[in-house]
């Protein structure tokens, strides 16, 4: 987003804000009240709207932005993310989305410049951001766990995770990274922590099962016969291979 936003108020009258637009080669406002909530966005084509509609004399203090603007204004929050914010302006058919706090203050504009500008981003330079920020700091793992490739804005992750539920935190954060366009996945896991409970002993993770193991065999009578010494069934048997995809 742009931080240093060119704003109008209610007042501002139509000239002052054609002009606004001309010196600063911009093609649209936010406007806000004087605790710089957002009330409204003002565009040339809103100019241009009002000077073809306008019927009857002019008003006697003249034309302002609270008359031409569009309101309420559709606006976001710095944390969502580039897909998020490029789907919100293509539905609603703008241009510029203002930037607001979480007391609906302007701190920032976004535009479709704004949001191309992040796709341009070296793949190299996202590949770096995938290794550093998830794979080692997230998830924890060494570098070399997962192997990233980034071409054209394309994230492949291939390697081993620990838990199956790391696969989908793997991805989710890379999707929200500037400049990915597409995430595939290729990633295995060790232990899926995401088995139903009460499933029974062949679904628990692998760790339980290798640490059951001496107890079990410990209390295994040695003399049974087919369903053991108190006629239930026998201890399990030794723990599942690894987990796949």
């Amino acid at each position: 987003m742009t931080r240093n936003v060119v704003r109008a108020r209610r007042t501002t009258t139509f000239m002052e804000i054609v002009r606004l637009l001309d010196v600063h080669q911009i093609s649209g406002v936010p406007v806000v009240d004087d605790d710089d909530k957002v009330l409204g966005v003002l565009s040339g084509s809103d100019l241009v709207r009002s000077e073809a509609t306008w019927s009857g004399p002019a008003p006697g203090r003249g034309v302002i932005a609270a008359d031409i603007m569009s309101s309420p204004a559709i606006t976001v929050h710095p944390e969502q993310s580039v897909p998020d914010v490029a789907r919100l302006m293509a539905r609603r058919d703008v241009e510029r989305l203002p930037v607001v706090d979480e007391e609906d203050r302007l701190i920032g504009i976004a535009t479709r410049r704004d949001l191309l500008s992040v796709f341009l981003r070296a793949d190299d330079e996202i590949r770096r951001q995938v290794t550093e920020e998830i794979i080692t700091g997230a998830l924890g793992l060494p570098p070399d766990a997962v192997v990233v490739r980034v071409r054209d804005g394309v994230v492949t992750l291939n390697g081993r995770v620990e838990l199956r539920s790391h696969v989908p935190e793997a991805i989710r954060a890379a999707w929200r990274l500037e400049g990915v366009t597409g995430v595939v996945n290729c990633l295995a896991f060790v232990v899926d922590d995401c088995a139903q409970p009460g499933a029974g002993t062949r679904d628990r993770p692998r760790r339980e099962l290798l640490q059951d193991r001496p107890r079990l065999r410990a209390d295994r009578p040695s003399r049974s016969g087919p369903h053991g010494a108190e006629g239930g069934p026998s201890a399990p048997a030794a723990a599942p291979g690894s987990a796949g995809q």
